[in-house]
């Protein structure tokens, strides 16, 4: 999540207003209770989970925020809405070297994929065609995203294989866009992470936007736009509309009742529409739309009025987008008459039209470029280590050597500087539709130990690792509860799990089942749940956490979680489980009630196992209960 504070202002309360929002779509956990627990049901909990996050991403995620004005004064649709701050040109050329991951005769002869392309920056999503049977496929698709916040906007990319049931994942990518920025235009071959092997071709390009028609003609003839009369095509512009309100609208087919009027927008074949408001004829909007625009001088933006509930139309216009060019600042802000409606009925809008423009760098002979491929060093909530992209296919760009063909810490202008990762998981699951896909399609895995090298990552302040106190009260409720009698052979209780490491996904996956016989917190039991690190990282965002389980002492709980680790990598860490009391905040109630170290040295870790383990005060000696 993002907050800015602006505009600043020289009296109390020092800032103007408030905007929040996301940079993408975010991972969303709910645990359903009471009545609501129908939700958990499977098929039903996708739903409701897929319903929520469309909710969050209509009103919060970019190009959608929310802004509190904290003074009267402040200019609200400027905040609101801001301007694009450039426009992201992406031509998804090719793949070389993919996975082949369609096998025949029950698996006995491999054959090839049939893979696409799914790229997302903030709440846009593109998806490739698919090309059958390759594993050096060609696309040739060009995209154009707009990017509103570029200081943690990234262009994030999977592909996957197409098959008839579940799509197998063939690799991801996630570059740094203010690397793109800062370069203007790259053209590279960049490796793919979390597979071991695969490589993207992409050319990318960053479009400043020109509040004047300085450049138009060039940009016209460089996408072609100045011999045909086609509206489609390579955007040379950008169309930013602001509606703001209606006055005066007919009352529709009843003389006598306020229509329900909504607005229809469209340049060529592009379509958009605002939101419904209900029982008006002075409603108020307030909304942002874009536009790409193919030729300014020749296409005309169409508006039409139309009251959803008698579905008629209650006027119109139109307004041909060379008057924009003809415009100061290419702006437009005003009460437009509308057409076939009431005498004095107008649409307050505002518009700017701006030139999509490739800045060429100065570049000295020697300059060499790279791209900040962010790929995780850890797991992938960690921080991200920027790596030089495989090799350079840029003529273009001004270098004159190959960047080296295994990832570089550090590469780029910036030597050693590390990025923090937003704390959300991405699926390796191919998305069925793109409207729910719940992907963040971040980059995963863990880097080369050859290649990367990782400081030890800071514990999290609320780690019971670094708190041996927990331990020590849990041996004195032990002394307790003994007194005088012995204890049986397992007296803080057992814990079942499951444990696997799956290779298609490349995740290692612990299944939470259940507790038995845990000691009690209170005259009312426990309030148990399940803690969960991956050794040596002992991060806030590296812990995984169970629901809490009410007021018993055997609780079951049937979660599953995963950590981003290669099968070898996963064989040299160590599983600590903690089962805790949660109690409430501030309670003396809160604490230990049992751990277990599991070693994941075993050689059966890719088939996976499901055992309960003995708890002990401090997990140093579990005994397998099987």
């Amino acid at each position: 999540m993002r907050v800015i504070l602006e505009p600043l202002i020289g009296d109390m309360p020092l800032v103007g207003a408030l905007s929040i929002f996301f940079l993408r779509k975010p991972l969303l956990e709910i645990n359903w209770t009471g009545l609501t627990n129908l939700l958990d049901i499977p098929g039903l909990n996708g739903l409701s989970d897929t319903i929520i996050l469309d909710i969050i991403s209509n009103y919060l995620v970019l190009p959608n925020r929310v802004t509190v004005p904290l003074v009267s004064e402040v200019q609200i649709a400027q905040l609101r809405f801001p301007v694009p701050k450039g426009v992201l040109r992406i031509h998804f050329i090719e793949a070389q070297d993919l996975q082949g991951k369609d096998t025949y005769l029950k698996g006995l002869v491999k054959g090839k994929s049939d893979p696409y392309g799914v790229l997302r920056v903030g709440n846009q999503i593109f998806q490739s065609k698919v090309i059958k049977e390759s594993l050096s496929p060609k696309w040739n698709e060009v995209y154009e995203a707009l990017v509103y916040e570029h200081p943690g906007q990234e262009l994030e990319i999977e592909l996957f294989d197409e098959d008839p049931d579940k799509d197998d994942f063939l690799g991801s990518l996630m570059i740094d866009l203010i690397e793109v920025e800062k370069e203007r235009l790259l053209d590279e071959w960049f490796a793919l992470d979390e597979v071991p092997k695969g490589k993207l071709h992409l050319k990318l390009e960053w479009l400043t936007l020109v509040p004047n028609a300085v450049n138009l003609e060039k940009v016209l003839t460089d996408i072609r736009a100045d011999k045909d009369q086609a509206t489609d095509g390579l955007s040379s512009s950008l169309l930013i509309l602001y509606l703001d309100s209606a006055r005066n609208l007919p009352s529709g087919k009843k003389m006598n009742s306020n229509p329900s009027p909504l607005v229809q927008m469209s340049v060529g074949h592009k379509a958009q529409e605002s939101k419904i408001r209900y029982k008006t004829n002075e409603p108020v909007w307030e909304e942002n739309f874009t536009f790409f625009i193919h030729n300014p001088k020749r296409q005309e933006l169409e508006v039409e009025v139309r009251d959803e509930q008698h579905q008629c139309s209650l006027g119109n216009l139109r307004i041909p987008l060379s008057q924009l060019l003809a415009s100061e600042d290419m702006t437009m802000n005003q009460r437009f008459q509308l057409s076939n409606s009431g005498p004095n009925s107008s649409l307050k809008m505002k518009l700017a039209l701006r030139v999509l423009h490739l800045e060429k760098q100065e570049r000295s002979p020697d300059h060499q470029h790279s791209a900040q491929v962010k790929r995780p060093s850890v797991s992938k909530e960690g921080r991200k280590i920027p790596v030089r992209p495989q090799m350079s296919a840029s003529p273009g760009t001004g270098d004159s050597s190959t960047a080296p063909s295994s990832p570089v810490v550090g590469g780029g202008d910036k030597p050693g500087v590390e990025e923090r990762a937003p704390p959300a998981e991405a699926s390796s699951q191919g998305p069925q539709d793109l409207g729910r896909s719940s992907s963040s399609l971040q980059a995963s895995g863990t880097g080369s130990p050859s290649h990367i090298s990782v400081k030890e990552p800071t514990p999290s302040i609320a780690s019971d690792i670094s708190l041996p106190i927990a331990t020590q009260e849990l041996r004195q409720r032990l002394r307790q509860l003994e007194n005088g009698t012995t204890l049986g052979q397992s007296p803080l209780g057992q814990i079942q799990l499951t444990i696997r490491h799956s290779s298609q996904r490349n995740k290692l996956v612990v299944v939470v089942h259940s507790c038995r016989n845990l000691i009690a917190f209170s005259e009312d039991g426990s309030d148990p749940y399940v803690r969960l690190y991956l050794l040596p990282d002992k991060r806030r965002s590296g812990r995984r956490k169970t629901h809490v389980s009410k007021k018993t002492l055997n609780p079951v709980f049937d979660q599953s979680f995963d950590f981003s680790v290669s099968l070898p990598e996963a064989q040299r860490r160590t599983l600590d489980v903690a089962v805790k009391n949660s109690g409430g905040f501030l309670s003396k109630d809160k604490g230990l009630l049992g751990k277990v170290l599991v070693g994941l040295a075993s050689e059966e870790l890719a088939k996976g196992w499901t055992q309960w383990y003995d708890l002990t005060e401090d997990g140093t000696r579990p005994h397998v209960v099987t």
